[in-house]
């Protein structure tokens, strides 16, 4: 089966539901500017650090975020190859469907050719 008609791996299922979220969606923008504490992170935020740890840990979970652990510090960083997983099955995904629709029109066209 083509690439581009294959279904995402589990683990891109669970990146794919987790940026259903704005706030992890923020988040994630957030963390490709650079490294950061939840304390950092939850700043611009109306939510407590510890929704924004939940966020964070689920962003973790699904392989978006690293947390390490710097002295009493513990910064998050985007796993930025993660994210490029997603974006190539995306581009994946819009090739097949710009071949499906151009394949389409062609068929149209022939038709009202005939």
């Amino acid at each position: 089966m083509p690439s581009s008609l294959q279904l995402p791996a589990p683990g891109l299922d669970a990146a794919f539901a987790a940026l259903g979220d704005p706030v992890r969606r923020a988040l994630v923008a957030r963390l490709a500017r650079g490294d950061a504490t939840v304390g950092e992170l939850a700043a611009p935020f109306d939510l407590t650090p510890q929704a924004i740890s939940h966020h964070v840990g689920v962003l973790r979970r699904c392989g978006l975020v690293d947390q390490r652990r710097e002295g009493t510090r513990r910064p998050c960083r985007l796993r930025v190859d993660r994210l490029s997983q997603l974006g190539t099955w995306i581009d994946d995904q819009r090739r097949a469907w710009h071949d499906r629709l151009d394949a389409l029109e062609q068929h149209l066209a022939d038709g009202e050719a005939s």
